[in-house]
């Protein structure tokens, strides 16, 4: 078996921002805005978000000196990484990489800022610190393949995630290879997360993404006070791709390692929800504007997903069309689309609709079915077709490349009006755009501490767990 775990520690560890392709140190700070968006409105709006402030207090983790964004108090650097990374999942508004069927920068890049306020990092260290996770996230996620992993129930986003933040700490406080080896090995004691969330619209999901982020920055600072962790915690006989999926192939965590970047195929979101029914709301916008659809004309709808988004956001159909919660909706094809035909968009404030009558009026005609067409699409795009008939007549929107997928990629206008979309409610417009800047300019920042100080709320905000 292949030797990934020496490989990608070797690889980790020796990674330099500078010499990475324009376009990934372009998509590396984008994706570093995304977040931090995610991150400083969760903050603020997450209905999670004071039960994990208050058991961070009751644990001690809330007398440190570094920041979760959007807060003004301090944290320690352990509470920092897991509430930054519940936090940025806590919308389901982050990043995605469709092949392996999980978020990577929520674990990632709080890890690695965690890291960098206890070491004091400068902005090109980060920035080297979170391609490194990412690359060690998305290419576990595709050597177990993510899809197997998905049907023994675990959570690609925090297995994996523990291991790409613990590949980003380790890089921030300059882990040598066989020390990055050590944190992975370490990390692979920790690599948890289960999707059984499904059930009940759990906050479990959130929750162990932030863990995961907490857990890699412990393995890393374990790695680097010395302390021994298992061999080949990848390809090992009781490693981390043959414990967790049926038929890993080990050598496409390694396959163009250095060349080929698994950062640039990760997706934004333009609709705070699963990714699965993006497609599907492209779809019932663009119907909608189209033919100046009326909720009162149409008869029913049919979204056609891939087998993976009928697990997420399709089926049991009867509970997919009766959300009563935040986490239902963000994972029901019939809400999400309801919202598109309806309002026209779909946004973090369209949960506020939940039970809009003519939301709950749409739902029950919304059936999900898996598509054979969307299917052989799969997992190279993420797409989905919506049929919708009314005034008599059947009419179908396919929607091969989602808004916010690599190939579609927002712009940075489109991604600077997202960020304000969410963070200007906590900020201010002002602040907010300081912030954005700084982020954007993070490769020239000297210490990250300056960045973090900005996300911090000046003006008069309540803040949930307040």
């Amino acid at each position: 078996m292949a030797a990934v775990t020496a490989e990608l520690a070797r690889y980790c560890a020796s990674l330099d921002f500078a010499n990475l392709p324009a376009e990934v140190k372009e998509r590396t700070r984008f994706l570093v805005l995304d977040l931090v968006g995610n991150i400083v409105r969760g903050r603020h709006d997450a209905e999670s978000t004071p039960a994990l402030l208050s058991m961070a207090r009751a644990l001690g983790l809330a007398a440190g000196g570094s920041a979760v964004l959007g807060d003004s108090a301090r944290y320690t650097p352990a509470g920092a990484a897991m509430l930054n990374g519940a936090l940025a999942h806590s919308l389901d508004f982050d990043d995605t990489h469709a092949a392996g069927t999980l978020h990577p920068g929520a674990p990632v890049i709080p890890a690695a800022l965690a890291a960098a306020e206890m070491v004091g990092a400068d902005g090109r260290t980060v920035l080297s610190a979170i391609v490194a996770g990412y690359e060690t996230t998305c290419r576990l996620a595709l050597a177990l393949p993510g899809g197997d992993h998905y049907d023994r129930g675990y959570h690609p986003t925090a297995t994996c995630g523990a291991f790409g933040a613990a590949a980003a700490a380790g890089r921030v406080c300059g882990l040598d290879g066989k020390a990055m080896q050590d944190a992975f090995g370490i990390a692979l004691s920790q690599a948890a997360g289960s999707l059984q969330f499904l059930a009940n619209g759990a906050w479990t999901k959130r929750f162990q993404v932030g863990w995961s982020a907490m857990n890699g920055l412990a393995a890393a600072t374990l790695a680097r006070e010395g302390f021994r962790g298992a061999a080949e915690a990848f390809e090992g006989k009781a490693g981390f791709l043959r414990a967790y999926a049926p038929n890993p192939k080990p050598e496409r965590a390694l396959q163009g390692l250095g060349t080929e970047f698994e950062l640039m195929q990760t997706a934004v979101k333009p609709y705070p929800s699963c990714r699965y029914g993006h497609a599907g709301i492209d779809a019932a916008i663009a119907l909608r504007a189209e033919l100046g659809l009326k909720p009162e004309e149409i008869e029913s709808v049919t979204m056609g997903l891939p087998n993976k988004g009928m697990l997420l956001v399709g089926a049991p159909l009867a509970y997919k069309q009766n959300p009563q919660n935040v986490v239902d909706g963000q994972f029901s094809g019939p809400f999400v689309v309801s919202c598109g035909l309806v309002f026209g968009h779909m946004g973090w404030d369209s949960y506020a609709h939940l039970q809009h009558p003519q939301v709950r009026a749409l739902l029950p005609k919304v059936n999900c079915v898996e598509d054979p067409e969307i299917q052989a699409l799969f997992p190279t795009y993420m797409a989905g077709k919506l049929t919708v008939k009314a005034r008599g007549q059947e009419f179908v929107k396919l929607v091969k490349v989602a808004k916010g997928e690599p190939e579609n990629f927002l712009t940075e206008a489109e991604l600077r009006a997202k960020f304000h979309g969410l963070v200007d409610a906590v900020l201010g417009a002002e602040r907010a755009a300081q912030l954005a800047d700084a982020v954007l300019g993070l490769e020239r920042t000297s210490d990250v501490n300056s960045m973090m100080r900005l996300a911090a709320p000046i003006m008069a905000a309540k803040l949930a767990g307040e």
